[in-house]
């Protein structure tokens, strides 16, 4: 199975994400921004970094990227999206999510080893998970605070939506403890931190990153 990875100018981790695809049994291709062609893949990834420079606002230009067009079709029809720190900021913006993402709210970049809680095992890329099961991946971000209005709020949490929630200390102010949500079908996810960097032994506090690229895997074995 074919998982692309866009590279935006800026791009920070787009060469951990198809390595982590490639680790966990997929075939990464690399996608370049510019280009209005998804290459066949069968999934995306939309990496972290900062695109464009977060010129404007956090992945505002990467949404006005020819690769995007082709990303909002695919997932529009269906196809897994997995947006990652940067990542998840461009699908805000790209209305693929709800919500918006700010500036941390103590106004400093953070980067830690962050205990998640699952709260939804019903989407592309957490089928491998257990529901409630807690997790530990590294969190590195400046502009990381998931916001939304209360009725927004509500109906993510009142239709299964929020897909992991930070435990401990809220590390960026993010509402509800929010660090992952999906679209409707589940299909797409966004979540702050950075699965890629726990996928190898030795490197990252766990391996846990792995199972959300075991669970796209499988879940375009069984589509």
């Amino acid at each position: 199975m074919k998982i692309g990875v866009v590279t935006f100018p800026g791009s920070l981790d787009d060469h951990d994400a198809r390595r982590a695809v490639d680790l966990c049994g997929g075939e990464a291709v690399a996608l370049w921004h510019r280009d209005a062609d998804l290459r066949g893949v069968d999934a995306v990834v939309i990496p972290g970094g900062f695109s464009y420079g977060d010129y404007l606002r956090a992945g505002a230009i990467s949404r006005f990227a020819p690769v995007m067009t082709e990303v909002l079709r695919g997932a529009e029809a269906g196809m897994p999206v997995l947006g990652i720190c940067n990542g998840f900021q461009i699908l805000c913006e790209s209305h693929l999510l709800p919500g918006a993402m700010i500036q941390n709210d103590h106004r400093t970049f953070v980067c830690r080893d962050q205990r998640l809680r699952v709260e939804s095992t019903s989407t592309a890329w957490t089928g491998d998970f257990e529901d409630g099961e807690e997790i530990t991946i590294v969190l590195k971000n400046q502009d990381g605070q998931f916001v939304a209005d209360a009725d927004t709020l509500d109906r993510l949490e009142g239709e299964g939506r929020v897909v992991f929630r930070y435990l401990g200390a809220n590390p960026n102010g993010s509402y509800r403890d929010i660090a992952g949500i999906s679209n409707a079908r589940g299909n797409v996810v966004g979540l702050m931190p950075h699965p890629e960097h726990c996928v190898e032994e030795g490197y990252g506090p766990s391996l846990d990153g792995r199972r959300f690229f075991t669970s796209v895997l499988q879940e375009m074995v069984s589509a």
